[in-house]
């Protein structure tokens, strides 16, 4: 007769991080609020300060929890953070093969920013893009000067976007643009111009303030082309 293995019963510190996102959930506490103290946690959740320590160590780690030395215990803030090491470790370590990460990334990006400047435009007249025209501005400024900036282009699509009043647009894009960022030294030199990269974005702005769906669309499959041709010069 085969006998059956029990599942492993979970440590006390997984216990304990239950315990805790479960008391967070049950007192509607969110993010920056206190937490307990260790000691209250303990013996609310009835565990060793060991497991305790260990839990919110985790938990911090996902960002669930934020410790602040000399102030205490807080409710974190989301963010993408780990996302970001992880998929850049594996993009790096990808990078040499035909189907590495970095494509993969890229083309859900472009996907995710085709649907979204249709929702952008949705919005009509509503949608303030004041500083996007500033942006705009100050993208092509540096354009006559040779260089267009990481910062101002990775800004233009932030702000772009902002009038939807959906933070984890910006997030979502945030983590994208910094994966791709901490592999810019592996992708080599652009293959655009920065007019190019400036006329690109122009586009992009022009099309979303005529409201036109199609264009707009368009301008932003023509804008990630140079982005995918950087990418496949590593596949090839």
């Amino acid at each position: 007769m085969t006998t059956v293995p029990r599942p492993a019963r979970p440590s006390r510190a997984a216990e304990a991080q239950e315990g805790v996102k479960d008391l967070i959930v049950r007192r509607g506490l969110v993010a920056g609020d206190p937490l307990p103290t260790e000691s209250e946690l303990m013996e609310e959740l009835q565990v060793s300060r060991n497991s305790i320590r260990e839990a919110l160590k985790a938990l911090q780690a996902v960002g669930i929890v934020d410790i602040r030395h000399g102030f205490g215990m807080f409710v974190g803030r989301m963010s993408l953070a780990g996302l970001v090491d992880e998929l850049t470790f594996h993009s790096r370590i990808t990078l040499q093969n035909g189907a590495h990460h970095l494509a993969h990334l890229v083309e859900i990006r472009e996907i995710l920013e085709s649907g979204l400047v249709q929702r952008l435009i949705e919005l009509g007249p509503g949608a303030d893009l004041t500083p996007v025209g500033d942006v705009m501005a100050r993208m092509e400024s540096e354009a006559q000067a040779g260089l267009v900036s990481p910062e101002t282009d990775r800004l233009f699509h932030d702000l772009l976007y902002r009038p939807l009043g959906n933070p984890l647009v910006s997030q979502l894009l945030g983590a994208f643009w910094d994966v791709y960022f901490q592999l810019r030294d592996a992708l080599g030199t652009p293959d655009e111009s920065a007019a190019d990269v400036a006329r690109r974005h122009r586009d992009i702005y022009s099309a979303v303030l005529k409201g036109d769906r199609a264009a707009a669309v368009a301008a932003v499959q023509a804008h990630f082309e140079g982005v995918r041709n950087r990418v496949a010069r590593i596949e090839g």
